[in-house]
Parts: C-alpha cells; sequence; structure tokens
C-alpha cells in the first residue's frame, strides 16, 4: 500500500525552490546591471556623413589607335575600239639627184664690225680751213626760219656727228634744240659739210664724235 503524501510539507520543498530562482535571478540582475553602468558613455562626434550618388573620377582619355585607310581600289582598265580610220599616207617618191648639176651654196656675207667711235683723241677732226672757216660755211648757207622769226625764238642749237675716219660727216642728229625750225635747219647745213681733216690717234685715222653748238639771233 502507497503511502499518501501530505500537501502542506510537498508546497514547503517548492517554497525553497522558488526563493533559490528568485535569488539566483536577482543576482544575475545586479551582475548585469554593474556591467552595464560599468561602460564607457562617452559619444564621439563622427561629423556629418554626406553621401552622393555622383562620384567624380579622373579617367584618363582613351586613345584610340588609327587603322590605316584601306588600300584604293585597283583602276579599272576599259578597252576602248580605236575606231579612228587612218588616212592612206602619201607615198614618197624618189628624188633622182643629177650628178651634173651643180648646187650652190649662198655664203651669208661676213658683217663688218663697227670700229670704235672715239670720244676724244690726240688730234681731233678739223673743218677745212679751221674753225672760222666753218662757221662763214654755215653764216652763208643757214637761213633763218620765219616760224622762229615770227616768234622771236633764239638761242643754240646743238648737233651731234661722227667724222669718220675719211673725213666724211655721217650720223648727224639734233642732241638739243629750240624748236621754230631752227633744229631742222641747222641739221640741213651740217649734212651739207664737205670732209672734214679726220681725227688721229697714235698717227692713225679715227672715227670721232663731234657736237656743234650753232646759235640763232635776231638783229
Amino acid at each position: 500500500m502507497e503511502p499518501k503524501k501530505n500537501p502542506k510539507v510537498d508546497l514547503e520543498a517548492k517554497r525553497q525552490q522558488f526563493f533559490q530562482i528568485g535569488l539566483l535571478a536577482s543576482l544575475l540582475l545586479v551582475i548585469v546591471a554593474f556591467e552595464w553602468s560599468s561602460r564607457d558613455d562617452t559619444n564621439y562626434d563622427l561629423g556629418d556623413l554626406v553621401v552622393s550618388d555622383e562620384i567624380e573620377m579622373d579617367v584618363p582619355p582613351t586613345k584610340q589607335e588609327k587603322k590605316p585607310p584601306p588600300p584604293p581600289p585597283p583602276p579599272k582598265l576599259e578597252v576602248v575600239e580605236d575606231e579612228t580610220v587612218l588616212e592612206d599616207q602619201p607615198v614618197l617618191e624618189d628624188t633622182e639627184i643629177d650628178e651634173d648639176v651643180a648646187i650652190e651654196i649662198e655664203e651669208e656675207p661676213e658683217e663688218e664690225e663697227e670700229p670704235d667711235i672715239f670720244m676724244v683723241v690726240e688730234q681731233m677732226p678739223e673743218f677745212p680751213g679751221g674753225v672760222q672757216a666753218m662757221y662763214k660755211f654755215l653764216y652763208k648757207n643757214i637761213k633763218y626760219p620765219p616760224l622762229a622769226k615770227e616768234n622771236d625764238i633764239t638761242g643754240k642749237v646743238f648737233i651731234k656727228f661722227v667724222v669718220t675716219s675719211k673725213g666724211r660727216v655721217e650720223k648727224a642728229h639734233i642732241l638739243k634744240g629750240i624748236g621754230g625750225g631752227c633744229d631742222e635747219e641747222a641739221l640741213r647745213v651740217v649734212n651739207m659739210m664737205p670732209s672734214w681733216n679726220a681725227g688721229k690717234q697714235r698717227g692713225k685715222p679715227v672715227n670721232v664724235w663731234f657736237t656743234l653748238p650753232i646759235k640763232f639771233t635776231l638783229q
């Protein structure tokens, strides 16, 4: 026969267990509270953290290698038929040369070199009879142009000419004139002059330039 348990005795035993559990729980709370209070309550300010959705990055430029251009296509050769009609070319007949016919070759005459014309020589050209005879010849043959008289034109006309090695007067021309017909009259009379005594250089007659002033005056 199983003995009966007393409910009061059973409750007393459980009370002791609850007391131990409560005591253990209180001890744990004290320990946790002590650990929590011993922590470093210092606050650290990390500043405001700004997060941007735009991120700037320096990206080095990308070098693109240039590809060489493709070679040009070869030219197309078009074959064109030559439709040009060539006319009949004349046939050159053989030319018979008569051996008895003499062929004359004209030789060009050699151009004679123009002798030098001196400006000043050892012995200058001279009119036959001297300077007085020359002026006498001029005054005798010169006629005062009517146009120059009417317009009272006076002055000196300079005539330049060459006295050749043979004494002839050549290449006469007006070097300086006064107009009114005086220039043409002076030139006409100079070309009428007789042969001069040629100028000489080292004892040989030579061509010499000569300038002659002719004065026109009205009385």
